[in-house]
Order: C-alpha cells, then sequence, then structure tokens
C-alpha cells in the first residue's frame, strides 16, 4: 500500500511533524512485490537504445500498427491435431478423437471443441506452420524462455529444466517493449497474471526484466488460490495502488508540492541522484494512485453478468477480460498466462493422459470462450486495430498418440510434446483478418510451407509496436544484444 508519512490525521506541516527527509521521498517507494512503484513506474532507461528515427518512413505496411499487445500464453503446449488443425484423413494413431468442423473461412477447420473460435477467426489470422529445431528445447521451461525472451537460455539441463530467473536473463518481451515504448498514461505499463510462469519448481524464468532491471518487471496479479480454483479472479487485491482512507487525494497533492519545495533547497541531493529522475517517477507514481485509474481498471464488477459470463466464469476467461479493461485504461503490455502450471492436470494442456476427457470438459471451452470474446470485444469496441492480440503456446504435441519425444510416459489418449509444427493465433494490430498463413504437413507434423520459428514471432511482435526487431539494447555488462535476431513475418500484415 501507499505509505504517506506522519501521523495519521496530521500533514507535514503541523508540528511536530518529526518526518525525515527520507520519509518525504517515500510515496516513490511504496513497495509492490520488493519494487518502489516509482522504479516500476519508471527508470525506463537501461541503456536500450530507441529505434531509428527513419524506420518508420522506410517501414513497409504494418510497422507500428499496434499501440498496444495482450499476450495470450498457452501454456503446457496445447496440441494443435485436437484443436485447429485436424487431420482427418490419417491412420487411427494420429487423428483426433474429436470430430472437425467447418469454420467462417471456407475450407479451414477446426474440431468441435472450438465452436465459438470457428465463428471468430474471420477477424483474425491464423498460424499453422510454427516451427523450431529444439537443441534442448523438449521441455516447457526452455521452450518457454525462448518464446518470451527470443533466445535460448545457456544453462539446461538434459530434462530442459532451468535454473531459477537471474538478473543476467534476456528480459521478457513485455519488458523490452515498455523500455523502448514508455507511456505517458498514469498507468501501469505492464501486466502479467493470473498466475506466473512455472514448470515444477522453476517459477518466473522468462517472465522478468533481467538485465534491464526490476524497474521493467511487470506489475504481477496473482490471486490466492491453487490453479485447480478457477474462480480465484473474485478475489483480486490491488492494495498497493491505493491511498490510506484517511490522506484524501488533495492532501497528497499538497505534500507532493511540499516535498518539490524542500528538494529544490537540497541542490547537493539532487545531483546526487540525477541518473534516477526522482522527480520524474515520483510524480508518474503519485498521478498513477491519485488517478484511480489503475484501481477502476481492475473492478471487474463493474462488467455486466451478462459479459462476464460470455467470457466465461473461470480464472482465464476473466483475466481475458481484465486485459481488454487495462489495455482500455492504458496499458501498454497485458500477458494473460494460461491458469495452471505446464505440468499440471485437470485443465492443463500438458496432455501426456486423459487428453480427450481434459480436453474436452475443461480446457478446450475456457479456451474457446475467453479467447473469441476477447477478440470480439475489442472490435466491437474499435480496439481491436491498435490492439494485437497474440494466442500460443511454448510449443504443439506429437502427431502420433503415445510416443515418447521427450522421455515423458505418454498413453493412448495423450501425446507428448512436439515443437517440430504448432499453430498460433494473432489478430488485430494491424494483421491481415480471415487469413491463414502457412499450412501443416498432411499429419501434421512438420511445416509444409511458410514456417515461422518463435523468434519471428516476436519480431513480428516488436515490429507491430513500431519496434525495429534488430533494436541494440544492453545487458547486464553493458554488452549490446539484438532484441530478437529475427526479422518480422510482414505477410502477415495487411
Amino acid at each position: 500500500m501507499l505509505i504517506v508519512p506522519g501521523a495519521a490525521g496530521r500533514d507535514t506541516c503541523d508540528r511536530p511533524a518529526k518526518i525525515s527527509r527520507r520519509e518525504l521521498l517515500r510515496v516513490g517507494g511504496s513497495s509492490i512485490l520488493g519494487l518502489s512503484l516509482a522504479d516500476l513506474l519508471g527508470l525506463q532507461r537501461a541503456g536500450a537504445s530507441p529505434p531509428p528515427a527513419s524506420a518508420a518512413a522506410k517501414a513497409p505496411h504494418g510497422f507500428g500498427a499496434a499501440k498496444s499487445v495482450i499476450m495470450v500464453y498457452l501454456q503446457g503446449g496445447p496440441s494443435h491435431l485436437d484443436l485447429w488443425d485436424p487431420k482427418p484423413d490419417v491412420p487411427d494413431n494420429i487423428r483426433s478423437v474429436f470430430k472437425p468442423i467447418s469454420t467462417v473461412i471456407p475450407g479451414v477447420q477446426f474440431t468441435e471443441l472450438l465452436p465459438k473460435l470457428a465463428q471468430t477467426i474471420d477477424r483474425t489470422t491464423l498460424i499453422r506452420s510454427l516451427a523450431y529445431e529444439p537443441v534442448g528445447l523438449f521441455n516447457h521451461t526452455a521452450a518457454i524462455y525462448q518464446m518470451m525472451t527470443g533466445y535460448t537460455t545457456d544453462k539446461v539441463s538434459p530434462s530442459g529444466q532451468l535454473e531459477p530467473p537471474s538478473p543476467k536473463d534476456f528480459p521478457n518481451f513485455g519488458a523490452q517493449i515498455t523500455a523502448l515504448k514508455p507511456s505517458s498514461e498514469p498507468m501501469l505499463p505492464f501486466v502479467m497474471l493470473p498466475r506466473p510462469l512455472q514448470e515444477s519448481n522453476v517459477i518466473g524464468k522468462g517472465g522478468t526484466a533481467g538485465f534491464l532491471g526490476k524497474a521493467y518487471d511487470p506489475y504481477t496479479l496473482y490471486p490466492d488460490g491453487d490453479d485447480l480454483d478457477l474462480q480465484k479472479m473474485e478475489r483480486i487485491s490491488v492494495d498497493d495502488l491505493q491511498l490510506r482512507a484517511e490522506v484524501p487525494a488533495s492532501r497528497l497533492l499538497r505534500r507532493a508540492r511540499l516535498r518539490d519545495a524542500i528538494s529544490q533547497g537540497m541542490p547537493s541531493l539532487e545531483r546526487a541522484v540525477a541518473d534516477y529522475k526522482l522527480d520524474e517517477n515520483y510524480t508518474r507514481a503519485l498521478d498513477l494512485i491519485v488517478s484511480g485509474r489503475a484501481r477502476q481498471a481492475f473492478n471487474l464488477s463493474q462488467e455486466s453478468d451478462q459479459l462476464r459470463e460470455a467470457y466465461g466464469k473461470n480464472a482465464f476467461g476473466q483475466s481475458c477480460l481484465l486485459a481488454r479493461r487495462l489495455i482500455e485504461a492504458g496499458t501498454r503490455v497485458v500477458e494473460v498466462l494460461w491458469p495452471n502450471v505446464a505440468n499440471g492436470a485437470n485443465h492443463s494442456f500438458d496432455t501426456h493422459t486423459e487428453l480427450s476427457t481434459r480436453l474436452k470438459s475443461v480446457a478446450a471451452p475456457m479456451l474457446d470462450a475467453g479467447l473469441s470474446m476477447l477478440v470480439n470485444d475489442l472490435d466491437q469496441r474499435g480496439m481491436l486495430d491498435d490492439t494485437l492480440v497474440v494466442a500460443v503456446g511454448e510449443f504443439g504435441r506429437s502427431p502420433e498418440r503415445g510416443l515418447s519425444t521427450s522421455g515423458n510416459a505418454n498413453s493412448d489418449d495423450g501425446r507428448d510434446h512436439w515443437p517440430y509444427c504448432f499453430t498460433g493465433l494473432m489478430a488485430g494490430g494491424g494483421m491481415k483478418r480471415g487469413f491463414v498463413y502457412g499450412r501443416s504437413d498432411k499429419t501434421g507434423s512438420a511445416p509444409a510451407d511458410n514456417p515461422v520459428h518463435p523468434t519471428e514471432l516476436l519480431a513480428t511482435v516488436y515490429y507491430a509496436l513500431g519496434i525495429e526487431p534488430q533494436t541494440i539494447v544492453y545487458n547486464h555488462l553493458k554488452q549490446p544484444r539484438e532484441l530478437v535476431k529475427a526479422s518480422a513475418v510482414t505477410g502477415l500484415f495487411a
């Protein structure tokens, strides 16, 4: 919660105030998971080089078409063959147990598990040729790190497990975007919900700002409750974004003016902290708290029961709705993470066993309602044109059921990890509508044409946001690094 110095009911001008100079600065130091709010909103520097001024003039269509991005991350690896790339004319051990259905795009089929998305994809671009060679990325954590940062990690065990997040890590793409395209709105720039990236005991790998510094970490909204509790979004708490009841906004603003006056008389201190832009960060933190904009955005009760039901009254559906509200309020990047660990049960996409029951009864209905409603809702509100939506997992599932590709045991009613071919969806932000890019071969094993590497997908996201993918940033050792070593897939843009 925001800490305002002084005793309850007393102003800093009252005697005896007994306020230290450190306390006067504390409004910018309200803790959010160990970070100051001013740090989270400010310090938007970290040595990142801005895109060239002439980039927009030289770039073809699509560059800078999006102002914001929602990443719907389907952690666990959804089965492309059982959702949005069915292969009906294949042997029984490959063919999905679910029936194919027609979509609104002639000749394009989904399975019966996605009836709402089947009626929505005329507003999206479907990529059926995502693929990469594993090189140690057959397991979730390493593949997640690549998908979120555009880089492979240096240290990976044979099982794919990584060491915990490190300040030396490459930054999550959302941190890179907010560093290079800081928002002028009094709003949280980067929000991640409703749970962290995780496999086994490795939590948050690929989800931090890494070498950019903690100032660029996302604001994380992880309500209480385990992954099987799909009602956790009803317990959202954003206490760190609200004023104490006894401190009205007018009083807080008066204290801010007093702080400014005192700071002007402390030139030596000002010189010592000039590089940290405390005045700018303090002001942005103050604007966020006083405006109440973030608190209002998190208030899902302002939406009608009918709309909330349409998104799905579960953690995923309500997270998609909240993502729309955050973008509407001025957030630049929202990451909606599938509300289950990669190797979880029940509604996890990591279906080594019980694929037919878990997808049909829980996971697919949640995905179908939440993602289709997010696209429709953004479109109806006129927000889809400049909001890029990306829905993708870290890989797909093996064409042959029961086959072991990663050392895991798989039943005949299960599929193992498969990075060689999978499907993703993009919408808005300059993307074509009703378009299918690439295609898989006859068994869904590999791209038949136009393969897209995950790094190219990230490059496309950067490009849509008006950031050249090869922009140079500097790591913790001040060494130059490209945002991503790939080019945007410009054929996806309208």
